[in-house]
């Protein structure tokens, strides 16, 4: 276990102004506008403290943790917020490292990843009158008052990334490598197969899609077997829903002079020739405008907040295109725009999926 504490400077802006779709589970509750940011003057003692508690990936997983951070040091930098990490090793230091978090008197916990929610849930609901509160990515709550959740609909630009392999590929056999099975990342695999499918639709023809989970989030050499094997196989675009696990996907692309789509971020980085696209979640400007809401009581705890694609500032894909077709390139644009007004509707599941498919005629 490793913990870090980084400090920075005062400092207090405006957050520029949106609106985020709260929900319950799936269904939308109200829109709530940003306001100003909650950074107090005075020194130590009326800095705010948020403190990050990563998963096993850790902070430099290249991916989600390491986005997480660098929305928590834009607190720090812009707002003058005390921020810090703490950096779990094992599922079994979660539990342990939020309560280190807690007896370092933070204001606001994130918790980060899925697999943490019984840890922070439990935290939350044997500290009900602390001035601490809590939130977790990419799980709902518990219904503590105390806890909120934040959600991506990962579908959406899994889907949209999914169209573009489903454009892109010339052996029409496209890949799909995730980490842990959970209804999370099955959002992203069945948005993928959904984005592929609308392409084949198209395109009038059938693209298979073969797919594996590596279970785990940290094995970089079990996703570059996985990968290898699809590739050597005919797969010619393989996406990974896989953290670290996923860096080993970009490896065997880079390897094999086949592509990769990144996930999170854009990891056109890892491998400039040869990441096609990334689906992006903005997991740092989600925590950077969120954190100061909940702090101040602006979003009340105890919900879910669902963002998706409509609001324009947490999800996309990648910027980045100099290894695409203009036009796949410019029709996944108007894509994301047929998903923002509700006219294409990304499935999450396997009951979704079958029922999308159904619907373009090929079940």
């Amino acid at each position: 276990m490793k913990t870090a504490l980084e400090r920075g400077d005062m400092g207090k802006v405006q957050l520029t102004r949106r609106t985020l779709l709260i929900g319950a589970g799936m269904g939308a509750l109200s829109l709530v506008g940003c306001g100003k940011g909650g950074a107090t003057d005075g020194g130590a003692n009326g800095t705010r403290k948020v403190v990050m508690v990563t998963n096993v990936g850790g902070i430099n997983d290249q991916g989600f943790c390491e986005l997480s951070w660098k929305g928590l040091q834009r607190l720090r930098d812009e707002l003058g917020y005390d921020v810090s990490y703490i950096e779990s090793r094992l599922d079994s230091d979660y539990a342990t490292n939020i309560d280190k978090a807690i007896d370092y008197g933070a204001d606001f916990v994130w918790a980060i990843g899925f697999a943490m929610y019984d840890a922070v849930s439990f935290a939350a609901k044997i500290n009900p009158d602390l001035d601490v509160k809590f939130g977790i990515v990419d799980a709902g709550t518990s219904g503590s008052s105390n806890l909120t959740g934040v959600l991506f609909a990962a579908q959406e630009p899994s889907f949209v990334v999914g169209y573009i392999a489903g454009r892109t590929t010339q052996t029409d056999q496209v890949g799909f490598v995730g980490g842990i099975e959970s209804d999370n990342i099955y959002a992203f695999e069945y948005g993928y197969l959904g984005g592929v499918a609308y392409a084949a639709h198209e395109l009038g023809k059938h693209i298979e899609v073969p797919r594996q989970y590596a279970q785990s989030f940290t094995d970089n050499a079990k996703g570059k077997s996985i990968a290898q094997k699809m590739f050597a196989k005919g797969v010619d675009v393989v996406y990974h829903a896989a953290g670290s696990t996923g860096v080993g996907v970009i490896e065997a692309a880079q390897e094999a002079n086949k592509f990769a789509i990144g996930v999170d971020m854009d990891q056109s980085y890892l491998a400039p020739n040869n990441v096609l696209t990334s689906a992006i979640k903005r997991v740092d400007t989600a925590l950077f405008d969120l954190t100061p809401q909940l702090i101040d009581g602006k979003i009340a705890g105890g919900q879910d907040l669902v963002l998706t694609l409509a609001e324009g500032e947490y999800m996309g894909i990648a910027e980045e295109h100099s290894l695409m077709d203009p036009q796949v390139y410019e029709d996944a644009l108007a894509l994301i725009d047929r998903i923002k007004e509700g006219d294409v509707v990304a499935p999450a599941s396997n009951e979704e999926y079958e029922k999308f498919v159904s619907g373009l005629g090929m079940a």
